[in-house]
């Protein structure tokens, strides 16, 4: 059964308003003395590839924290084993179906087997997931940490806003009521964990594809809704492009859709295997996409990727590290955007 947009966006409306309380009396750490945390469960039901991608930080902040440690992962959708394959402390993935009510019984399923186990410590990993905030409370767990946005924070941390960095903070302030060591190091970037493996097949890909050995930009043309830039503006900037950048390849990567708003003019790549796009991403010098799961992608296979921002909150979701940068285009003309490239590459 297919459930109208309309109605997912109230159900979610009504869901935000009735768990937005919850777990704020439960922030309360007794026993410092006694802290063993072993067992971790994080929340993040949600299927979407950049979501899951958006993790990769806390879990590997979890990691470096705990590295003997096994970490569950409660999350929606099948895309999640593929993610965090070499994530080698992840002990089980609970995976909750994407659409629940074509499969209630596995829906339960999932929700009964946080309750069954026990665990040391269990994170809501977005503070506006209704469901997240639910299994926190619902898991059976010494400590939570539901994930509360604590806006004091931004102060101290001015990239506190973003979707991948505010739980790690969150986090780190949580285990220095704990008693423990303050971590003041950077936030880690999003990660792949690419095999070294996977990276050869993307560079012999690539290497196919543009038959030369320039460096390559990489461009993903589609995204969601009011996201996705026209063909119009697609075929404008990729002309100033090709013009500012003679010496480089550039190449298009295709969704999983099969379409291109550059109407396949230009070299292109496809495949429907998240790590091998990421592969190939990893070979290329430069990528450029709106924001998107794939933007997301890129930016955890370690390219350096410049995020284009039309709608979406920058400060949420832009890509950060490995000279990555993201650009409003409703402020910046394309002008900009070029002198900003020539930078990032000329520091590659």
């Amino acid at each position: 059964m297919k459930v109208p947009k309309s109605v997912n966006a109230i159900r979610r409306s009504v869901m935000r308003n009735l768990t937005k309380n919850i777990g704020k009396s439960n922030f309360d750490i007794n026993n410092k003395n006694d802290v063993a945390i072993k067992k971790i469960l994080i929340s993040r039901p949600n299927h979407r590839l950049g979501n899951l991608l958006l993790l990769t930080p806390l879990v590997q902040e979890v990691i470096n924290t705990f590295p003997d440690s096994k970490i569950d992962l409660f999350v929606k959708g099948g895309i999640t084993p593929i993610i965090y394959q070499n994530y080698s402390n992840i002990d089980k993935i609970i995976q909750l179906p994407k659409k629940p009510f074509s499969n209630l019984l596995k829906y339960i399923k999932g929700w009964f087997v946080i309750k069954t186990k026990k665990y040391d410590l269990v994170i809501n990993a977005n503070f506006g997931s209704s469901s997240g905030r639910l299994s926190t409370l619902f898991a059976n767990s010494k400590y939570k940490l539901f994930g509360e946005f604590d806006e004091a924070f931004s102060t101290k941390h001015p990239d506190y806003h973003h979707s991948a960095k505010n739980t790690v903070y969150n986090l780190r302030q949580f285990l220095l009521q704990l008693g423990m060591p303050e971590n003041t190091g950077e936030i880690p970037s999003l990660d792949l964990k690419l095999t070294d493996a996977e990276l050869e097949a993307g560079r012999k890909k690539l290497a196919d594809l543009v038959k030369n050995d320039k460096p390559t930009i990489c461009l993903f043309t589609n995204a969601t809704g009011e996201k996705c830039y026209s063909e119009e503006w697609w075929g404008k900037f990729y002309s100033q492009l090709k013009q500012e950048f003679p010496d480089y390849n550039i190449v298009e990567l295709l969704p999983v859709e099969n379409i291109s708003k550059l109407n396949f003019t230009i070299p292109f790549f496809y495949s429907t295997d998240i790590r091998e796009m990421g592969g190939f991403i990893a070979a290329s010098a430069l990528f450029i996409a709106a924001d998107n799961g794939v933007m997301h992608l890129a930016s955890a296979s370690g390219t350096p990727t410049v995020g284009l921002f039309s709608v979406t909150d920058e400060r949420a979701y832009q890509p950060y590290g490995n000279r990555s940068f993201s650009v409003n285009t409703g402020q910046v003309d394309n002008n900009a955007i070029m002198n900003l490239l020539r930078q990032t590459i000329n520091h590659i």
